[in-house]
């Protein structure tokens, strides 16, 4: 057989498709002798021997010396072998080359094979790796179709996989549009990695805001947490280590148009962009916005709060379907239960304290 080609072969692949020189030996060697039984109607213990340096690829079968041959396939009696060498004992492993005369087209069908598959493997495997460092960041992807079950996201190099159930409107799946989208979680599949992409994940409006706000992305102003109820509402806590930056006013933008951007992205989603405090009772004022706060009375040892309201902001405190609320409790980690200033002296909250009153004691 010429291995001149195969050879270069394998240090090409090397070079420029960073493929071991060793594995691609390896998985030749194996499907040369699958390759082998296969035409030769053998059976057992035979094994490939690739010499890169003298450029010969030879085919060797093994035997066993024993006393007696009950297994010609297998066996070789001790007078056999001693004739080839007359240091062979019983037990030893014999090998002779068995390489047939047109075992060079067997190989090099079996090379082209082996190559075509172990670039097809390389290539499933560097661009696995590849989104596997994406993972987690927001990329920007055309429509292509949807199956009712998935969307079909062209994201350049492979598509990704937007679940029906993560979409925040129907309405927005509209051929070759383009869309930003979470890459939430890669899986490495036999035909190849699968990528699949969000538009509900919390993380998608942080990654969001590190596109739009220069300070969140420099680390000047950072994102303490998020609630979500996507396509509906989102809150987010902001904070600066410098008294001097305002997180709120980072986020927002010029006249809005920070926030703005982000809220057209995600079809009119309303955002809360409230500041963090260490002080429970203000970061759950905060977080109850657009909802005016009387005061916060703070258990620290169940984690709850009794927020008093006026009156007339208790359905605005509480929102729709206790949406408002519910999204303060997530962001903060607080347990919120809101009443009406009217119902104060009940839960005896004194009306003229201050708004912060940590390890206040709440009655049931």
């Amino acid at each position: 057989m010429n291995t001149k080609e195969f050879f270069a072969a394998l240090n090409l692949l090397e070079k420029e498709k960073g493929i071991s020189k060793d594995v691609i030996k390896e998985t030749f060697e194996h499907a040369l002798v699958s390759a082998y039984k296969k035409n030769y109607n053998q059976a057992t213990n035979f094994h490939v021997e690739i010499n890169e340096d003298l450029g010969t690829i030879r085919m060797y079968q093994q035997k066993e010396v024993v006393e007696e041959v009950d297994n010609p396939q297998e066996q070789l009696s001790l007078d056999e072998a001693r004739a080839k060498n007359p240091r062979h004992e019983v037990g030893d492993m014999v090998s002779f080359e068995v390489t047939p005369k047109d075992f060079g087209r067997i190989a090099t069908q079996t090379a082209k094979q082996v190559v075509k598959q172990r670039i097809r493997q390389a290539e499933r495997d560097n661009l696995l790796q590849e989104l596997r460092d994406r993972e987690g960041e927001i990329v920007t992807g055309l429509v292509v179709k949807d199956d009712g079950k998935h969307v079909f996201i062209d994201l350049g190099k492979i598509e990704g996989l937007l679940p029906m159930r993560e979409v925040l409107n129907p309405e927005e799946i509209r051929p070759n549009s383009r869309m930003k989208v979470y890459i939430s979680k890669i899986e490495a599949k036999t035909k190849g990695p699968v990528v699949y992409v969000s538009r509900k994940d919390p993380n998608l409006i942080k990654r969001l805001f590190e596109l739009e706000v220069p300070e969140i992305y420099d680390g000047t102003v950072e994102i303490m947490g998020v609630a979500r109820d996507a396509g509906d509402r989102t809150k987010i806590c902001v904070f600066a280590e410098d008294e001097n930056v305002d997180p709120v006013g980072a986020c927002v933008g010029p006249s809005g148009s920070r926030v703005q951007n982000i809220v057209n992205e995600l079809n009119g989603e309303k955002i809360d962009i409230i500041q963090y405090s260490k002080d429970p009772a203000v970061l759950v004022a905060n977080a109850l916005s657009p909802a005016q706060v009387t005061k916060v009375a703070v258990n620290q040892e169940a984690r709850a709060t009794t927020v008093l309201v006026p009156d007339a902001q208790l359905s605005l405190a509480i929102g729709k379907r206790g949406q408002n609320a519910r999204l303060a409790a997530q962001l903060t980690g607080w347990k919120i239960d809101i009443k009406p200033e009217s119902e104060a002296a009940k839960y005896g909250i004194e009306l003229d304290a201050p708004v912060s009153a940590p390890d206040e004691d709440l009655e049931d």
